[in-house]
């Protein structure tokens, strides 16, 4: 029982904390270029996911070895693209939005384990997956009659988002997890680090400090979010992680000034009901075949 009252304190925390995190992004977005954001993110990223790795027996010789080399650094190549897609969506659409659009990841990843996983969704997932994106174009419907081109930054971090999922689950079937958080640490890093430089600007000393409160967040959130998922299943994390959603609107809101209209409300719930369903639906499978497979 302790166990998964603390599990729960974990996920509420590493939710809470991925909140503020994306509302200091969207802060310092406003003021420096992304990729020079997301590489000193990275960084301390980086530094963290080397600890966690030289942890267990056997350390960062052991953690660093792969059978996937070409999909572990096509996977950590797709986090950190989308990662600065996410934070310039933040200031382009703006915060709440962008997390409602961001909601349909779990619908896209269900979609895309067909072709990349082989894997088969039956007609209840699909029925889900269509009623998801129906809340989608609730929430991309254009209020002047037109459709709003700044939507395809969202959707796009949003589909690079459920790639970079279904890869992992791939390389998953021959990496243990903690290789493949090292190399999302690590290709990471080294992406932003050749490029971020380029784009690099003087931090005014005031945003200094938020700065390290994003490296700090970052790092505290994964950690939070790793021990949840030591001390509860996913199926029970995953739904609760959809609280991401409202904690940004609320942020988006009552700190940046957002507005969110009815069909973006109303997209939302759809979106994330199609998604806990979804997610569920997976999970109950995989128990039947895992019983089916004792039996």
């Amino acid at each position: 029982m302790k166990s998964n009252t603390a599990g729960y304190v974990f996920t509420l925390l590493a939710i809470s904390i991925f909140a503020a995190q994306d509302g200091i992004s969207k802060h310092l977005v406003s003021a420096y270029p992304p990729l020079f954001v997301a590489m000193i993110r990275y960084w301390a990223f980086m530094l963290f996911a080397v600890a966690m790795a030289s942890r267990p027996p056997g350390g960062l010789r052991v953690a660093i070895r792969t059978k996937r080399p070409g999909l572990q650094i096509a996977r950590g190549l797709l986090l950190a693209t989308q990662i600065v897609v996410a934070i310039s969506s933040f200031v382009i659409v703006g915060l709440a939005r962008s997390q409602a659009i961001f909601s349909s990841g779990p619908l896209m990843v269900a979609l895309l384990s067909v072709p990349i996983l082989g894997e088969k969704v039956g007609w209840r997932r699909w029925l889900a997956i269509c009623v998801g994106f129906v809340g989608v174009l609730l929430i991309l419907k254009p209020e002047s009659g037109f459709f709003d081109i700044r939507f395809l930054v969202p959707l796009s971090g949003a589909l690079l988002f459920s790639l970079y999922v279904v890869i992992t689950r791939y390389v998953s079937r021959d990496d243990s997890a903690m290789t493949s958080f090292l190399y999302t640490g690590i290709v990471g890093a080294a992406a932003m680090s050749c490029i971020g430089p380029f784009f690099w600007t003087p931090l005014a000393p005031h945003d200094w400090l938020f700065m390290g409160v994003l490296c700090f967040t970052g790092m505290s959130s994964h950690y939070f979010l790793i021990r949840a998922y030591d001390l509860l299943d996913a199926v029970v994390i995953q739904p609760l992680t959809y609280l991401q959603l409202v904690f940004s609107a609320i942020i988006g809101v009552s700190i940046f000034g957002e507005t969110l209209n009815f069909n973006t409300i109303i997209g939302a719930i759809i979106v994330v009901a199609a998604g806990i369903f979804t997610i569920w639906r997976e999970n109950a499978l995989a128990r039947a075949g895992a019983k089916a497979s004792k039996a």
